[in-house]
């Protein structure tokens, strides 16, 4: 075998960089602190109910299609395609705009409110496209050896883009439709950053462009945990071992960088090199205890919101309800400007419904509905105390029965919440924020807190809070590019001669 590699965490970049690892010759190893692997991307069971903590879903899946062709194995799971991919309800209202792939249903869905709509949406995607194209590989599947490395390549990106990142997504929005709803939900994709359209760069309107044309958006048969099933099962294969409850607390060195570090009962893990699939920054702060990362600095920069999540079980069945459905109220831009930093009611919140148990049965005993509601929320700099968590629930569940016809709270038989502190404790989140880092533009790229470490040679980073960024597709991405920078780096043991294995230096 080649060299040691521990892999400390085993959210899905942490997997994914694993299992690349390994096939290109490294013995590898991972410790979780928790008892179950998958971070953020794991499953709650409950009272017969069967719930996705957090993903629902899954975009770009051709990143996956690119793992598994590296690892030379076949999917584990099996995707389902979405369509349509979501519905919309605005409070007030009993109708439910309905997202379609097909731009010619979709039209017909916004036909009274934006009669242009086709050609509108052409153009929108057509200009979100070029984005998205321009960067792919020039900005998003690149590494970057220094902040000056970073600036060059943006000097590669085409200058037509400039623009876009000027204005935020909301003011793109504006450039091509004239209706408030075809607005807002279509600059919804902003939330799946953890922030909102107001605050997140006109770029990421490449988001749309995956959600409509791009791949579109895919469930798992038998719910999103099967990702981490499958990926444990194929590490199993490769005899690649993961230590449950065991949670990193400092760290140990000699002349050469990182020996090992040492986890909670004392006990030292030692390995030649080291991915750290935690938070990134909140690593090198609360671990290497760098100055530069501490909570005073940290909180300066920007986070993404804080989740609050909801697991009920309920008793009959919803059908006048699609499997992802959002919530919305008529003061979108007052909320999205306020939210942040706790400066709105949080009395009528908007927030996600997820139904598992739509595509998915066996998530739910028969006769019964699986329920998934997020509500994203202030983190816990703006809102630390969260002593009122079950008034909030009450307040979902209460618009949620309203809005539906349907009254969850008396059908009720099981209840689940889990607030910002939480989710902090659970996965370590810096101040309760549900996907890291946020996307400005001062914080992405060769801004984002590199994937290898400033001091320590041997140490790598993997996950939301480094490059590219936040979400599934991108922990993926993550992993490609950590393994190429390591490999780079360190010389593998052998090197695949596959042309969709080349090394992208970094």
């Amino acid at each position: 075998m080649g060299k040691k590699v521990l892999v400390i965490g085993s959210g899905l970049g942490g997997l994914t960089a694993a299992l690349r690892l390994s096939c290109d010759g490294y013995d590898v190893e991972v410790v979780e602190k928790n008892h179950q692997a998958g971070g953020r991307l794991n499953q709650l069971k409950k009272d017969g109910f069967t719930f996705d903590m957090a993903p629902t879903f899954f975009s770009m899946s051709y990143e996956f299609k690119e793992f598994v062709e590296y690892c030379n194995m076949d999917l584990p799971f099996e995707f389902i395609e979405l369509d349509p991919l979501y519905q919309v309800n605005f409070s007030g209202s009993d109708r439910f705009y309905t997202v379609y792939k097909d731009l010619k249903k979709l039209a017909q869905e916004f036909k009274d409110i934006e009669p242009d709509f086709e050609r509108r949406m052409q153009q929108y995607l057509r200009s979100a496209a070029t984005i998205y194209h321009d960067t792919e590989y020039r900005i998003v599947k690149k590494n970057f050896t220094s902040l000056t490395d970073y600036l060059l390549q943006l000097t590669r990106v085409p200058i037509r883009n400039a623009p876009k990142m000027l204005r935020s997504m909301w003011r793109e929005m504006e450039k091509y439709f004239t209706s408030y709803e075809v607005k807002v939900i279509f600059s919804l994709v902003a939330f799946f950053l953890g922030a909102t359209p107001f605050d997140t760069p006109a770029v990421f309107s490449m988001l749309t462009y995956t959600e409509l044309i791009h791949d579109g958006y895919h469930n798992v048969r038998g719910g999103m945990y099967k990702i981490v099933e499958g990926l444990l099962e194929e590490m199993k294969k490769r005899n690649i071992r993961v230590h449950y409850n065991t949670e990193i607390v400092d760290f140990l060195t000699d002349h050469q960088g990182v020996k090992g570090f040492r986890d909670q009962d004392g006990h030292t893990w030692e390995s030649d090199l080291f991915v750290v699939n935690s938070d990134a920054a909140w690593f090198r702060g609360k671990i290497f205890n760098r100055k530069q990362y501490q909570p005073e600095k940290l909180d300066r920069k920007k986070w993404t919101l804080a989740p609050f999540t909801m697991y009920l079980g309920v008793k009959g069945k919803l059908n006048n309800i699609h499997h992802h459905n959002y919530f919305l109220g008529n003061n979108f831009k007052e909320y999205a400007s306020k939210i942040f930093k706790n400066s709105i009611s949080l009395e009528k919140p908007y927030y996600y419904l997820n139904v598992p148990s739509r595509h998915n049965p066996d998530t739910a005993p028969a006769g019964h509905e699986a329920l998934f509601i997020l509500c994203p929320v202030p983190d816990l700099r703006y809102k630390p105390d969260w002593s009122d968590r079950e008034e909030l629930a009450s307040h979902i569940i209460e618009d949620l029965s309203v809005r539906i016809g349907y009254n969850i709270e008396d059908n009720l038989v099981s209840k689940t919440i889990y607030d910002p502190v939480k989710w902090k404790n659970m996965f370590n989140l810096y101040q309760g924020s549900g996907l890291g880092l946020a996307h400005d533009l001062n914080q992405v790229g060769g801004f984002r807190p590199g994937n290898r470490d400033e001091k320590y040679g041997n140490v790598y980073y993997v996950g939301s809070s480094t490059v590219p960024g936040t979400g599934l597709p991108m922990a993926v991405i993550s992993s490609k590019l950590v393994t190429q920078r390591i490999n780079h780096e360190q010389k593998p043991v052998h090197q695949k001669q596959s042309a969709n294995q080349q090394v992208n230096n970094p």
